[in-house]
């Protein structure tokens, strides 16, 4: 946790100086070329970023990339190649897949993100393969993490190779992760991997794939862990495997207590999506909303 703790630092450092120093310290802008967007400012009286523009010395992206630190709104630069372009809410904050991100971030925090005891946490499901469940659970825990919420995305698929789950969407370092906490070969401080240019973002991945992770999820050992972590973060998403195809989603959102449901256009099958739905709902699991994944 103490990579969150310094990060928040350089946030609170960023949001005390101006857009011009923020856009040289990142190399964006030249000295010279900085003060001659404020001798022409304090001569026009125009703002400091239509100056800039005006003068061939900045893009609209440099000036919204230095709003955002100013304003603690995290994202990436089109050229910075650290996370997967998949994470479109860290590369297009501003594109109308990030503003239906925030529509069902909004929803949530009405729903169930609302300061009651117990509310947590929230299991991304989806009845079959390749309906976006990652997708959507990283690029969520993305917008949570832009809000200022403490985030924490935890990868419970442990039937999928990490080339393919939250390890590969967010470039993580090779290390242990929830497989080797369940089974007590790793501590969660061990398996738990900050995302620097996402400061208030933290992932949990999947690890190695394990012989039995329906049995791993099963220990008591995995509910104590989800009630360490609702202690140290806001936030809790957990990505699952495909619903209709292995019981370890049922579980998982049993031990959340919640869900939300991912179904994908001209994907989805109906009738899956239907009975996981009731699965869940007969298991006691508030099903709090859906996503349509229309990509």
């Amino acid at each position: 946790m103490n990579a969150i703790n310094t990060m928040a630092k350089l946030i609170t450092h960023d949001r005390n100086r101006t857009m011009g120093d923020l856009l040289v310290g990142s190399g964006r802008l030249r000295p010279a070329d900085l003060q001659r967007i404020l001798d022409s400012q304090a001569h026009n009286q125009i703002p400091f970023g239509e100056t800039a523009k005006a003068l061939n010395l900045l893009t609209q992206a440099d000036i919204d990339l230095a709003l955002s630190q100013q304003f603690d709104y995290a994202y990436l630069s089109p050229t910075d190649t650290s996370l997967s372009p998949e994470l479109v809410a860290a590369y297009q904050p501003f594109g109308v897949t990030s503003e239906n991100l925030r529509a069902v971030r909004s929803q949530l925090l009405l729903r169930w993100f609302n300061g009651e005891l117990g509310h947590q946490m929230l299991a991304v499901v989806s009845a079959g393969a390749g309906e976006g469940r990652s997708f959507v659970a990283a690029n969520l825990a993305i917008v949570f993490a832009q809000q200022g919420q403490r985030t924490l995305l935890m990868d419970a698929d442990l039937r999928t190779p990490p080339e393919r789950g939250q390890h590969s969407l967010f470039k993580l370092a090779r290390g242990v992760g929830l497989s080797a906490v369940l089974a007590d070969r790793a501590s969660l401080a061990q398996a738990l991997q900050a995302v620097p240019s996402l400061p208030h973002l933290v992932v949990l991945p999947a690890g190695a794939m394990p012989p039995n992770p329906q049995e791993l999820l099963g220990r008591p050992n995995f509910g104590q862990l989800l009630q360490q972590v609702a202690s140290q973060f806001d936030v809790v998403l957990i990505d699952t495997p495909a619903g209709a195809h292995f019981a370890d989603a049922e579980l998982i959102a049993a031990r959340a207590g919640a869900a939300v449901m991912v179904a994908r256009k001209n994907i989805s099958l109906l009738a899956q999506t239907t009975q996981l739905a009731q699965r869940l709902q007969g298991s006691g699991v508030a099903l709090v909303g859906s996503v349509l994944n229309d990509a």
